[in-house]
């Protein structure tokens, strides 16, 4: 299935290339995590806040959370762009952090929120009938999900080429990626349902972790939140090269 092609390949793409991967998202990566970090090390505070109740410092917490998460999202949009154009421009870094493409970052995260609101309001408009079946027959209501996920994946995935494009530099329209990928429905269906499942086992051993608070768990987290990073910047890489430049999955 060419569902299943595109994952395996975006994996191997990250394996083939480790030390290519290391050198463009490792620095960025540690920038990005630096809020989840942070949090962690302040969780009597942040556990106050939510409390509702605000010890002294309350407001330099606020504020250093806020910076750290601008920071991090400007990582993230770093690594993606970076990342992108080592495949498909060959753009291959020379240390340990990447060129900085500004504005096609900023192209990118215009891009990425497009594309959330066109999943969000696809979901919910496919999900509103569903709920109204299942108020009828509510054991129903166990499609909700599923059909949401494969929604979801459809939309992310036949208008997620825009974004590798935009990294090199290409002005690729949401018409056109929908254009190029017309037919593949099922493709992105199963795509989504082996990410999702891939997701779940690798995060699992958290999740049944007795202490999910202590540090090895956090560890665990942010190492194998690098790995789904990565690949899951693969996997529109791969989906772009495929559908938009023709380029072989075997």
């Amino acid at each position: 299935m060419l569902g299943w092609q595109i994952f395996v390949h975006s994996v191997r793409l990250v394996f083939n290339n480790l030390g290519a991967a290391f050198r463009i998202s490792m620095v960025l990566y540690l920038v990005s995590i630096a809020a989840q970090v942070y949090g962690y090390l302040n969780a009597d505070m942040a556990s106050a806040i939510n409390d509702g109740t605000f010890p002294t410092g309350t407001g330099q917490y606020a504020v250093m959370t806020m910076v750290l998460n601008m920071l991090g999202l400007v990582a993230s949009l770093w690594i993606a762009v970076a990342w992108h154009r080592f495949v498909l421009a060959e753009d291959y870094p020379e240390g340990y952090l990447p060129r900085m493409h500004g504005g096609k970052m900023l192209g990118y995260f215009g891009r990425s929120i497009l594309i959330g609101i066109i999943v969000a309001v696809g979901v919910l408009i496919a999900s509103m009938p569903l709920a109204m079946i299942g108020a009828i027959a509510p054991p129903l209501t166990v499609l909700i999900v599923p059909v949401a996920i494969g929604l979801a994946s459809v939309l992310f995935f036949r208008f997620g080429s825009i974004l590798p494009a935009c990294a090199i530099g290409k002005n690729l329209t949401l018409g056109e990626a929908w254009a190029a990928t017309r037919d593949q429905a099922s493709t992105f269906v199963v795509l989504g349902v082996v990410v999702s499942v891939a997701t779940l086992i690798v995060v699992l051993p958290s999740l049944l972790n007795s202490d999910p608070g202590s540090t090895i768990n956090l560890i665990y987290i942010l190492v194998v939140n690098w790995f789904v990073t990565i690949i899951g910047i693969s996997l529109l890489t791969t989906v772009y090269g495929h559908f938009i430049e023709g380029r072989s999955i075997d």
